[in-house]
């Protein structure tokens, strides 16, 4: 995968653009999804491109967690928030730890695979961490059938003595292939002087269709959850596969 500037040198913008209080509601939403599944204990549940760990952060005092992320700099920032979980280096399309969990979770980080293979390698990857029973939950930002091309987005946040102003623009360069493009900015204003940092992400597009098609390829029984994603996205689902006992 491409490397990323707010996943490396500008990662240390990360909380301030997408601070972890706001996912408490979306969490929320996961905790009961897990619960209805695997019922009361503390069980041990996977996270796969955990970033900067802001969902897992409300999920984690419950639940015996592993994180993984492809950025030491968001595995970084995860332990800083998350001291109890165990934090690894890996590939969510390649990994394998040689152990199962009751729960596999994918939040917004399945946005960054672009091709139908890298999604099949993921998912394989998910089941192949599961243990029968368990769950695999994920949460693509955009999916093709509700897909709105010159989607901006802006807020302006404070940093210590730096003033964040973020301004993000979504948008479908070639409708014919599976990416979309993320143009992000910030500004940043400290002292009275303005510096701005630019940073461009590729994202992935497929239909509900495709996602269903290889997840039930791959074993799982699919849901489709309307989504309350944090960032107020629309006609957004999380997609719940369920592997049978």
């Amino acid at each position: 995968m491409k490397k990323h500037r707010l996943y490396h040198d500008l990662a240390y913008l990360f909380p301030v653009i997408t601070p972890p209080g706001p996912y408490g509601e979306e969490a929320e939403q996961w905790r009961e999804l897990l619960r209805q599944r695997l019922g009361p204990g503390r069980h041990r549940i996977l996270e796969l491109g955990v970033g900067g760990g802001h969902n897992l952060s409300h999920l984690a005092p419950e639940f015996e967690a592993t994180a993984v992320d492809i950025s030491e700099a968001m595995l970084d920032l995860s332990r800083q928030l998350n001291p109890s979980v165990r934090h690894l280096k890996g590939d969510m399309r390649s990994l394998d730890l040689g152990e199962t969990f009751k729960a596999v979770l994918i939040h917004d980080a399945v946005s960054y695979l672009t091709t139908e293979n890298d999604v099949s390698a993921t998912v394989e990857t998910a089941v192949r961490h599961l243990d029968p029973g368990g769950i695999l939950i994920m949460a693509p930002d955009y999916f093709q059938e509700t897909f709105v091309s010159h989607r901006v987005t802006s807020f302006t946040n404070q940093f210590e003595e730096t003033t964040v102003t973020f301004l993000e623009h979504t948008w479908d360069p070639d409708p014919q292939d599976t990416e979309i493009e993320v143009n992000m900015f910030f500004l940043l204003m400290k002292d009275k002087k303005m510096t701005i940092e630019q940073d461009t992400h590729t994202l992935g597009l497929f239909p509900q269709s495709l996602w269903e098609e290889i997840m039930s390829r791959a074993g799982l029984q699919v849901e489709w959850v309307p989504h309350s994603h944090p960032d107020n996205n629309p006609a957004s689902y999380l997609i719940v596969g369920y592997r049978s006992t």
